[in-house]
Formats: C-alpha cells, sequence, structure tokens
C-alpha cells in the first residue's frame, strides 16, 4: 500500500507559478510516477509522468511550461508549473504504479485555480 498526500495547490494569476508536491508513505523509487488533473464537467486528464528511471512525458497543452521531477530519498514527487494559463485550472492529482502487485494508488488531489 502507498498513500498518497499532494499540497501546493492555490489561487495564482495567469502567469503565474506554482510547485505541486507528492509525499508517498513508503519508498516509490521503483514506481512510475504521475499528475493528473480533472477540470469541472470534464475528464481526468494525463499531465506528466515520470518513471522509476527520471524519464518524462507531458500531454502538448504543458510542455515548456511544467516539470515533473522525483527524488527517490525523499518519496516526494513534484510537478514545476509556470506560465499559468487559466485553461490550467482543476483539481491535480497524483498517481503512483502499478506497483510489483499490479496496483494503482491515487492521492486526495490538490485545487489549482487560475484566473485572468
Amino acid at each position: 500500500q502507498v498513500q498518497l498526500v499532494e499540497s501546493g495547490g492555490g489561487l495564482v494569476q495567469a502567469g503565474g507559478s506554482l510547485r505541486l508536491s507528492c509525499s508517498a508513505s513508503r519508498n516509490i523509487f521503483t514506481i512510475n510516477m504521475a499528475w493528473y488533473r480533472q477540470a469541472p464537467g470534464k475528464q481526468r486528464e494525463l499531465v506528466a509522468t515520470i518513471t522509476s528511471r527520471g524519464i518524462t512525458n507531458y500531454v502538448e497543452s504543458v510542455k515548456a511550461r511544467f516539470t515533473i521531477s522525483r527524488d527517490g530519498t525523499k518519496n516526494t514527487v513534484w510537478l514545476q508549473m509556470n506560465g499559468l494559463k487559466p485553461e490550467d485550472t482543476a483539481v491535480y492529482y497524483c498517481n503512483a504504479g502499478p506497483d510489483q502487485n499490479g496496483l494503482e494508488y491515487w492521492g486526495q488531489g490538490t485545487q489549482v485555480t487560475v484566473s485572468s
């Protein structure tokens, strides 16, 4: 089992920055990690992924603005968000997995609101 806790969301003006953190309850250095987001009335969307080896991938709409990173020693994953736009407004969720048992884990989400 892995418990994930996100933090760092908030209200920011367009063009601003936020840094989201996802802290895991145990060692996650062998597990692929990801950030998703869900805007009101929309389906949950994959934003960024990072493998256990540090290989990253991003949805086209956030490339060059968002950066996902991880620290295995701290069991933490971050999402640095720069150049925020109103369309980035959503609840952002941290995701881990699948682990060695094929399970995936989700955090409770953190709200990001970008005002125009």
